[in-house]
């Protein structure tokens, strides 16, 4: 499937919703492939890892509000310039910062 028109359209759809997100907000792996209608966390997590460092990669966190270790204090940075709610633990607080992205795979849009 890679270099394949359909991959090439699903990395062009996730990266798309990550440029949307606006500062300080963020919104999961799992939000997105369902906004796109098509894969799973795990497939946008590949293309984030693949494709995501043209794009504000720090605003897409895992289900509970964390990234990924090797993230952690690029993020940190990041989520503190920006204002982005944190919970103590240092993971982004959910509750207060989540960013719904519209559902891209409807007819019409």
């Amino acid at each position: 499937m890679p270099g394949s028109a359909d991959h090439e359209d699903y990395v062009e759809q996730v990266l798309t919703i990550v440029d949307a997100i606006p500062r300080g907000r963020v919104t999961t792996y799992g939000l997105i492939a369902e906004a796109v209608g098509r894969g799973g966390p795990r497939q946008v997590g590949n293309v984030m890892a693949q494709y995501g460092g043209s794009v504000t990669w720090w605003r897409v966190v895992r289900a509970d509000g964390s990234l990924p270790d090797s993230h952690g204090p690029e993020a940190r940075q990041a989520y503190l310039e920006e204002g982005t709610p944190l919970r103590p633990s240092g993971s982004v607080d959910l509750r207060n910062a989540v960013w719904l992205p519209p559902d891209i795979h409807s007819p019409g849009l």
